[in-house]
């Protein structure tokens, strides 16, 4: 549905034709009855509308419609019509779930501002349904990297395709990008899934203890090696090592790692033996690493080694489109962690974090979804400084969704309409205010 529908109930003709051609020369649209079960049987979960209705009617009164309303969908937003005495019976319906009321006499113009309001909140609630549905029917993969633009189907292809292979991988990612979420998608979609993953951050470890932590040691090895110690890289047989920000392993321990890459074997610290190895090694970095090796910073033939199949993962700038579903996403977990219901998001709380710059990509946003569930984010991230008013940020996120939505249908207008709850003229309004064409969409496929 394109457009926002006012059902109104009132049992007196002259008020409700009023009031009809009042609201529609404001530009909406509405459906008025005398009878209460009409308007009724409009009402669905799916309902973009809200109810406006008298409260004093015969029969029926507007509180025992409200109620009924409720039954259906407790969040749609119903505008009780009271006269003076009925003050208090809209005050006690206030309290029970009713969006406002309007005392009479009021004008037309006060009646249609509160009806702009109250279809704005449904908005936000029905697409607010529409991702939660979405993220629910997100399973596996596309549970795991959300987002609809096309750099992120190209991701969750390529993953797909080289989970069931043992081939290394080197992932590219920026910091916060999510480079542990495709490395482990990588391990649970292919047949390693019941074994080990073992995570090691390069640039965590203190050098003098990595090379023990990957490879073991024996008993007497070095002062205080008081027994025997099973390393990461064996402990993890079968499995795989995810070796993060491997720009910071120190020079000479990529001497030894080229070698069990190499050799699928390791020595024990303080032990001759060889000990054969079956793991898969993904490796991160948010470096290039020819470029540190041709500085020095890192060795190119284990660089070589590892850039057999590369997997870059986008910044959320370049996908901005995905923030709303990323958003919700992250909301989901984190009203799963703290056990707390996900606040109403008001639009321009949407445009701001549509107009950042976001340097932390994915986790930066969900710092942001946490402390929005917890009620401690009144504000989003400040935008990225380029001045924009807060109607020029909505603007940009429009169109970052029109041209995502064309570029998944392959510009197919009927269905980029359909999927966006638009009419065929309102798109290609749209289409023709922000430059798109579908012919560029069909192109980006």
């Amino acid at each position: 549905m394109d457009q926002g529908c006012v059902l109104l109930v009132d049992d007196e003709e002259d008020l409700r034709a009023s009031l009809t051609q009042g609201l529609e020369l404001s530009g909406q649209t509405v459906m008025a009855t005398g009878n209460p079960e009409d308007a009724l049987e409009r009402v669905t979960r799916d309902f973009y509308g809200v109810l406006v209705t008298d409260i004093r009617m015969p029969g029926e009164d507007g509180f025992q419609v409200m109620r009924k309303a409720f039954e259906i969908d407790p969040a749609l937003p119903v505008v009780l019509i009271t006269g003076h005495g009925d003050v208090p019976l809209a005050v006690e319906a206030m309290r029970a779930g009713a969006y406002d009321f309007m005392e009479k006499p009021f004008s037309v113009s006060s009646l249609a501002s509160v009806v702009d309001r109250a279809l704005d909140k449904r908005r936000l609630v029905l697409e607010n349904r529409k991702l939660r549905e979405e993220l629910a029917d997100r399973t596996g993969i596309e549970g795991r990297l959300v987002g609809r633009a096309p750099a992120m189907d190209q991701l969750r292809r390529t993953v797909l395709a080289l989970a069931p292979t043992d081939a290394d991988v080197l992932i590219l990612g920026e910091t916060g990008a999510g480079k542990e979420v495709v490395a482990r998608a990588l391990h649970d979609e292919g047949p390693r899934r019941s074994r080990p993953f073992v995570a090691l951050n390069c640039g965590a470890l203190p050098a003098e203890i990595i090379e023990s932590e990957l490879f073991g040691h024996e008993k007497g090895a070095f002062t205080g090696a008081s027994g025997q110690r099973i390393g990461k890289l064996e402990h993890a047989h079968g499995g795989t090592v995810f070796l993060d920000e491997i720009e910071s392993m120190p020079l000479e321990l990529q001497v030894k790692l080229l070698r069990v890459i190499e050799t699928r074997t390791i020595e024990r610290l303080g032990s001759n033996k060889s000990i054969d190895l079956d793991v898969r090694f993904i490796a991160a970095t948010k470096e290039d690493l020819e470029a540190a090796g041709r500085d020095g910073r890192f060795r190119l033939d284990l660089f070589y080694r590892l850039n057999v199949v590369t997997v870059a993962i986008p910044p959320l700038r370049e996908r901005l489109e995905d923030i709303p579903l990323l958003f919700q996403h992250l909301a989901v977990e984190a009203r799963a962690r703290y056990r707390r219901e996900i606040p109403d998001m008001p639009d321009s709380f949407l445009a701001k974090l549509m107009a950042h710059d976001w340097p932390g990509n994915v986790r930066e946003l969900r710092n942001v979804a946490d402390r929005f569930v917890l009620g401690l984010e009144t504000q989003a991230p400040a935008s990225n400084g380029s001045g924009a008013s807060l109607f020029d940020q909505v603007a940009a996120y429009e169109k970052a969704l029109i041209a995502a939505e064309l570029k998944k249908n392959g510009g197919v207008i009927k269905e980029t309409y359909e999927g966006l709850g638009l009419s065929r003229k309102a798109l290609y309004e749209k289409m023709r205010k922000y430059g798109l064409a579908k012919e560029d969409m069909i192109s980006a496929e």
